[in-house]
């Protein structure tokens, strides 16, 4: 296998920034004050599989700015603290940490199956950001009377559960037909 030249691995970074893009426009199932089931987040964990969390972590940080970009909300309450947790919680956190992937997925010898857990855990790391999000920024919107904590799970578990399981199993069929590193059909052992 010829080494991966920087200026490729560049390229495929910014392509997979751009598919996330691409598929955060799909219409699917969205909530009133943000938050929306969405492939968006199988690019980045691929390409953490495929050239390591270094890389992956890095194309998570730039679909961060991106998504910052494209669709910022503004905290319900003013100061400059709300505005960073929302800024850090909501876009930096969430989405760069995908590209951790990789870092789970070495732990397992089997490894569709690493990839498999590696795909639920960072989907379940952006699923905690959102749910500290809820509780520590958004919390104004729960319904009177509705401890924020069980407005914040309710709400983003919504369609972050769902996210979770979608993700999960995109990356592992993408996984069984495609091998990460080499994208050719994996051997059987």
């Amino acid at each position: 296998m010829q080494k991966n030249s920087k200026t490729r691995i560049l390229v495929e970074c910014a392509l997979i920034v751009a598919l996330t893009v691409v598929l955060e426009l799909i219409p699917m199932p969205s909530w009133p004050n943000g938050g929306k089931v969405t492939f968006s987040m199988i690019p980045v964990i691929f390409l953490s599989y495929r050239y390591g969390s270094r890389w992956g972590l890095l194309t998570g940080f730039a679909t961060s700015l991106i998504q910052m970009i494209i669709k910022f909300d503004a905290p319900p309450t003013p100061g400059f603290a709300s505005f960073f947790l929302c800024v850090l919680l909501d876009y930096v956190l969430a989405f760069t940490l995908l590209g951790a992937a990789n870092l789970v997925a070495k732990f397992f010898s089997k490894k569709i199956v690493g990839y498999t857990v590696g795909a639920l855990a960072v989907t379940l790391i952006r699923f905690c950001c959102s749910f500290l999000s809820g509780m520590l920024i958004w919390g104004s919107y729960a319904p009177e009377g509705q401890p924020v904590w069980l407005y914040s799970l309710l709400y983003n578990g919504g369609y972050m559960l769902p996210n979770m399981a979608i993700t999960a199993l995109a990356i592992c069929l993408l996984c069984l037909a495609l091998d990460p590193v080499t994208l050719r059909r994996p051997v059987k052992a």
